[in-house]
């Protein structure tokens, strides 16, 4: 009974002079790191590249998606697509004040507006183009990588059914222009020449006319169940 007696205070004592955790409400936090761990990572990656989703630690991506749109990205997801929306009135569980924190902190971190100040960035958005003046855009920019019909070579297929399943116009439009750093794609400038912003329009359109939709099957004489 002695010895009990003598080994509760002692644990009572391990206790004494360490500083109890304050609990945070989510929609309290203000850090960056813990915003972005803990909302974005698991897409994105942990510093921002080497996720299943493109990288924001892109200077050139953050240059061409502008810090209001990419803002209202996160706020309000991309409909049809697996970006969800993170605004508190939109579905989500962030903050305004959380959401702009996110913005802007990830464009003080990770753009560097300097290096493109002389650069004419295409649109962030804009029309389908052309596909059939796609098809040779793509010929000459994209088949050395993957392949002439985009069915894959040194790089994967970017014509698959599933993966055209998964992104959006939009998504396959900010890849051409910015490329994937992560994975070493190049961006619209660093191909046989400077795609042209009819260019990225163009080969988005060929892109897109791959998709398993009722209007492309019936273009391609295709008969429908």
């Amino acid at each position: 009974m002695k010895r009990c007696l003598l080994v509760a205070p002692a644990i009572l004592l391990l206790g004494c002079g360490h500083k109890v955790e304050q609990f945070v409400f989510p929609d309290q936090v203000t850090d960056f790191t813990a915003l972005y761990g803990s909302n974005c990572a698991g897409c994105h990656g942990r510093d921002g590249r080497l996720g299943a989703a493109r990288p924001l630690n892109d200077p050139v991506f953050l240059a061409v998606i502008g810090k209001d749109k990419l803002r209202d990205v996160i706020a309000n997801g991309v409909p049809k697509t697996a970006m969800p929306a993170f605004a508190k009135n939109a579905g989500g569980g962030l903050t305004e004040q959380q959401i702009a924190i996110l913005a802007n902190q990830m464009d003080a971190q990770w753009s560097r507006p300097q290096d493109l100040v002389t650069v004419a960035l295409p649109s962030y958005s804009a029309d389908l183009g052309d596909p059939k003046a796609g098809e040779a855009v793509f010929h000459n920019n994209c088949a050395s990588c993957h392949g002439e019909d985009g069915v894959g070579g040194k790089a994967g297929s970017i014509i698959d059914v599933a993966f055209l399943a998964l992104v959006s116009d939009q998504s396959l439009r900010t890849t051409v222009i910015a490329g994937r750093s992560d994975r070493g794609m190049p961006d619209w400038r660093k191909h046989s020449k400077t795609m042209t912003p009819q260019d990225v329009s163009d080969v988005v359109a060929w892109l897109s006319r791959h998709r398993m939709t009722p209007i492309n099957l019936t273009q391609r004489g295709a008969k429908l169940p």
